[in-house]
């Protein structure tokens, strides 16, 4: 479902395809851990191959930045495309999550 690149500072996860109910609960699970078990200061999924989210898949990822929050990380979204930039600004979540064009960041 998705790749997981480390570098010292930041990790980057890249799901594919959907972000829905179908699969939600595992991608919440794999964004908890990346947090949990790494030491790096920022999170940052990395949306370019993502082609649908529904609520579950937001719930998914406000759920991790709470947690990243809690714990005094980063939690970053790039790449985001048109289509899946408007459920963002349509939720008002765009002013909620740190939002990146591209890969700039890293």
């Amino acid at each position: 479902m998705q790749a997981v690149v480390n570098n010292p500072k930041i990790t980057v996860i890249r799901p594919q395809g959907s972000l829905n109910a179908a699969n939600a609960l595992e991608f919440e699970r794999d964004l908890t851990t990346a947090l949990a078990q790494n030491r790096s200061s920022s999170l940052v999924v990395d949306l370019e191959q993502v082609e649908a989210l529904d609520s579950a898949g937001l719930l998914a990822l406000v759920s991790a930045l709470k947690l990243a929050q809690s714990l005094g990380r980063r939690f970053s979204l790039c790449s985001v495309s048109p289509p899946i930039r408007i459920i963002f600004e349509l939720t008002q979540l765009d002013r909620v999550f740190e939002i990146f064009e591209g890969t700039a960041l890293f």
